[in-house]
């Protein structure tokens, strides 16, 4: 059996996260504060901002180990299978959002079953159509995908970019979903 440390290191990079009011520098002159920031629906915000020509393309979704920020944020056990879900969002036929979603496998259970089969449809949509769903607090960063790249296809992307991710709870189970912000996404004179 591979021990911990071997586990852990075979994860790959990812951003550091910081709670938005400990770390107001990252977000004070960002052009896209407002969407950082913002505890509504992203994806209605976008819907809206491409006037209806908005879809989801799936990168992959698989059970698997989340990363280890994500298995602390959730207060999962390190070996603990969670659904993964990584999606681009495209608005305008441009790549907007890459969206990561941490599902854990006790929240898959009871009517929340359904998360395993959203296909190309919006999490986002779901999340904020349910009456009983509460949102925690907005973390934020920057990822550099020179030293911490996205996943196929969007590896070629060389930049840094903001990010935000943030808790749910559904029926009082958890997920985590974090939403970076890709370079083409540039609605700086449209705050939506």
């Amino acid at each position: 059996m591979p021990n911990a440390t071997k586990m852990l290191s075979k994860q790959p990079p990812e951003p550091h996260w910081y709670h938005y009011r400990c770390a107001p520098y990252l977000v004070a002159r960002d052009p896209l504060r407002s969407w950082l920031l913002d505890r509504g629906s992203l994806t209605e915000r976008l819907v809206a901002l491409s006037q209806g020509h908005f879809r989801v393309q799936v990168i992959q979704q698989r059970m698997g180990c989340p990363r280890l920020s994500e298995q602390r944020l959730l207060g999962m056990r390190t070996r603990q299978q969670a659904l993964i879900r990584e999606v681009i969002l495209f608005g305008n036929n441009q790549p907007w959002v890459y969206a990561r979603s941490i599902i854990p496998q006790p929240t898959l259970s009871g009517r929340l079953r359904s998360l395993k089969r959203l296909d190309n449809r919006p999490l986002g949509a779901l999340l904020f159509s349910d009456p009983g769903m509460t949102r925690g607090d907005i973390q934020i960063a920057r990822q550099d995908t020179r030293t911490t790249p996205l996943p196929n296809p969007l590896q070629a992307i060389n930049a840094i970019i903001p990010g935000r991710r943030s808790l749910f709870w559904l029926d009082r189970k958890p997920l985590l979903v974090c939403e970076m912000f890709l370079p083409e996404f540039t609605p700086y004179n449209n705050p939506l």
